[in-house]
């Protein structure tokens, strides 16, 4: 069962973010979506490592409210497919974007063997308790030699002593690496993140949360995805973990 907290953060927020880009403007759907998940300098450097081009099909495996999937569609020219369990979300994402979204778990993705140029996975890993059945599911869909992007919330220190988000099961880096090569991948390169997030995107995503808040703060899911933020806040800032961007590589079968 999906924790209460997760659904408020994933599903809950996601339809209040749809309705808030809807009142404030397009422009800011795509910032606002990617709250959470990923900012232009990361996306630019998963979509160049994957080697994303016009065409191409992008499984987003997580898509929450589709901005990365969009992002990349429009820079790159991919065709996504979006998977989210979240049928909130799922909608929303059809809302702003009109991408194709299947409302599906991970572990059980609805698609062919063999039938998909590349996938992403963004911030979605820690959030899963059985990591290596949605990497083999991946696996599985991707056609052989195909790129996996991952952006990784791995942990850095011990968590035990420390309130973590509630659903989260951080891998350390090494356990990350065994799981890919385990489920039949070649990590090929792994980087921090490095770039500044530009003032007019962080300008429209802050909008929009404003927005979000103040339309909501009353309501007990918004109360439960503030937790869950405020406790990620908490880890990153002391350094228990940190976000990494992972290139690897369906391994020839």
């Amino acid at each position: 069962m999906t924790a209460p907290a997760m659904v408020a953060e994933f599903d809950d927020v996601a339809g209040w973010t749809a309705d808030a880009v809807e009142q404030l403007g397009h422009r800011h759907a795509i910032p606002a979506a990617c709250r959470g998940s990923a900012d232009p300098a990361a996306l630019a450097w998963l979509a160049e490592a994957c080697e994303l081009g016009p065409g191409a099909t992008l499984l987003d495996v997580g898509a929450g409210v589709g901005g990365p999937a969009a992002w990349a569609a429009q820079r790159f020219g991919v065709q996504p497919i979006l998977l989210e369990p979240m049928p909130t979300a799922g909608r929303a994402a059809a809302r702003l974007f009109g991408l194709p979204v299947i409302t599906a778990d991970g572990r059980r993705i609805p698609l062919r063997t063999g039938s998909v140029d590349a996938a992403w996975c963004l911030g979605v890993l820690c959030t899963v308790e059985d990591k290596a059945a949605v990497l083999r599911e991946i696996h599985r869909v991707l056609r052989p030699g195909a790129p996996l992007g991952l952006l990784a919330v791995v942990a850095e220190g011990p968590l035990t002593a420390l309130p973590v988000p509630e659903g989260n099961h951080f891998p350390t880096r090494p356990q990350l690496a065994d799981l890919l090569a385990g489920t039949g991948f070649r990590l090929v390169e792994q980087v921090r993140p490095a770039g500044r997030t530009p003032r007019s995107w962080s300008r429209r995503a802050a909008r929009v949360t404003a927005l979000v808040t103040a339309q909501h703060r009353t309501e007990p899911a918004h109360a439960l995805a503030a937790r869950q933020g405020e406790r990620f806040t908490h880890l990153f800032a002391t350094g228990r973990i940190a976000t990494w961007l992972v290139h690897a590589r369906k391994e020839d079968t």
